[in-house]
Parts: structure tokens; C-alpha cells; sequence
């Protein structure tokens, strides 16, 4: 079985909607567990650009905001799925999430 490595970066406050959008798919669930995830504080960074449509900050203007990233392991052929449920359930227009190929 392959698996790819998900790490998804959200505000702190939108955590648990992401989370649980994964979780009624049953995405965080592994061998007898549920909710298998961890995270770390970070700080995100960033100048919204003319024309975005930032759900934080202002245009043309820095944003520092207080951000969980949020790591999980997959089965690789969910990962269309796990993109379209994050997209769904984050706040941001365009979140930062990495999938990692697991050797």
C-alpha cells in the first residue's frame, strides 16, 4: 500500500472544520484508530495581491497570522479526494497543502 504524507497550514480557529471534514470521510482513520493527526503552532505570512479576495488581511498590506500545520498520513489514492475536502471545509482561497510521497 502506498501512502503520501499530507501538511495543510490553517488558522488556528478553522482547525477543527478542516478536521472534521476529513474525519467524515473517515481520512484520519488508520489501522483501529480515529483522528490520527498531529499539529504544530506556525506563523503564516503574506501580502494579499490586487485582485484577491483575502478572507484575513488586506490588500496590499502584510498579514501575520497565527496558523496550526496540520500533518496526517494517507492512502495515495485518496489524494484528489483529501484536496477537494480541504479546499471545501479552509478558509483561505489558496491554502498551502504539500502531499509527500512515504517510501
Amino acid at each position: 500500500m502506498k501512502y503520501i504524507k499530507v501538511e495543510v497550514f490553517v488558522p488556528n480557529e478553522n482547525k477543527w472544520q478542516v478536521i472534521e471534514g476529513l474525519n467524515e470521510k473517515e481520512i484520519l482513520k488508520d489501522n483501529g484508530y480515529d483522528s490520527v493527526f498531529s499539529q504544530t503552532p506556525v506563523t503564516g505570512h503574506f501580502i494579499p495581491l490586487e485582485g484577491s479576495n483575502p478572507d484575513k488581511g488586506e490588500v496590499g498590506k502584510a498579514c501575520e497570522v497565527n496558523e496550526v500545520k496540520l500533518e496526517f498520513r494517507i492512502k495515495a489514492e485518496r489524494k484528489d479526494e483529501v484536496f477537494r475536502i480541504i479546499k471545501a471545509n479552509h478558509p483561505y482561497e489558496v491554502p498551502i497543502i504539500n502531499f509527500i510521497e512515504l517510501l
